[in-house]
């Protein structure tokens, strides 16, 4: 009975919808680098299992208050919960992965 439990929440973690948002400050190389890399990643990862929002805090700076954002660029993982974020450019690929706590099947 527990492995049973176990396999469904694998299932569902592998079939979660990922709602991504990346706080970014125009076209400045790290801004780039970060959007290149969750880009990377998500193909790689996710297979369209996701949706990355981008927003540029140079057009939009009030959203900057609304979600704490104190560094850029900033990843948020708004779902599945919990909310988690990732400050850098994402070059990282494996810690990228544990913050958003995607598992990679062995």
């Amino acid at each position: 009975m527990t492995k049973s439990f176990f396999f469904h929440r694998e299932q569902e973690v592998d079939s979660a919808k990922y709602v991504l948002r990346l706080y970014v400050a125009g076209d400045t190389p790290r801004s780039l680098a970060a959007l290149a890399n969750i880009k990377e990643i998500c193909n790689t990862y996710l297979n369209g299992r996701y949706t990355l929002e981008v927003i540029d805090l140079y057009k939009h700076p009030t959203l900057a208050k609304g979600e704490q954002i104190i560094a850029v660029p900033t990843l948020i993982k708004k779902l599945p919960p919990p909310v988690r974020r990732i400050i850098g450019d994402l070059s990282d690929t494996d810690k990228v992965l544990v913050g958003l706590d995607i598992r990679l099947k062995t």
